[in-house]
């Protein structure tokens, strides 16, 4: 594949998604995988899972706010950050957002590169969706992902039940060598 150096404006699509039915339950996670509600994350916490699960796809505009902002965001009652921890160390995380009534946005999900193909993203990802809907008066769960995140992102979202409402194009200018090569399989 061919590196795209940092620097580089490159072009991008995102899609958002939505869900107006909780699914079925979700598929307990595996025995070895402890999932943990953070109660008032401290920013750098949050900001270093959504690096080291990011990273390679260009997640850097929670960097480019106001840390006062972030943490506004991260430790709001309505916003709750969940890790999966297996062997010792986070595999993953998602974050809910329940900021808009009778909605629950998958704000932020995903595997660090290590934890990926290691048979737990399918079932976090529906643990998150079951949890998302747990809450009284959801009516709808929304989530979005774009052309630079993992390639499988957009179909993940569409096995599992959200459907594609609208897409927006947009312009990014790189902020790292972008290396698809490098992609988690």
């Amino acid at each position: 594949m061919t590196i795209t150096p940092a620097g580089t404006e490159v072009a991008y699509t995102i899609t958002y998604l939505e869900m107006t039915e909780a699914p079925a339950p979700a598929p307990a996670l595996p025995d070895d995988v402890r999932l943990e509600r953070c109660e008032q994350p401290p920013v750098w916490f949050f900001l270093s899972l959504y690096d080291a699960v990011g990273r390679m796809y260009e997640w850097v505009d929670k960097f480019n706010e106001r840390p006062e902002a972030v943490k506004a965001f991260v430790q709001h009652p309505d916003v709750t950050l969940y890790v999966a921890y297996r062997h010792g160390w986070p595999n993953g995380f998602f974050q809910l957002d329940w900021r808009e009534e009778g909605v629950c946005d998958l704000a932020y999900f995903g595997l660090v590169p290590a934890a990926i193909g290691g048979g737990i993203g399918g079932a976090l990802l529906r643990t998150a969706i079951a949890t998302g809907w747990s809450r009284k008066g959801v009516g709808k769960m929304t989530v979005n992902t774009c052309t630079l995140d993992h390639p499988r992102a957009l179909d993940l979202y569409k096995r599992v039940g959200f459907r594609p409402v609208r897409t927006e194009d947009h312009t990014r200018i790189l902020t790292r060598d972008r290396d698809p090569s490098q992609f988690p399989a």
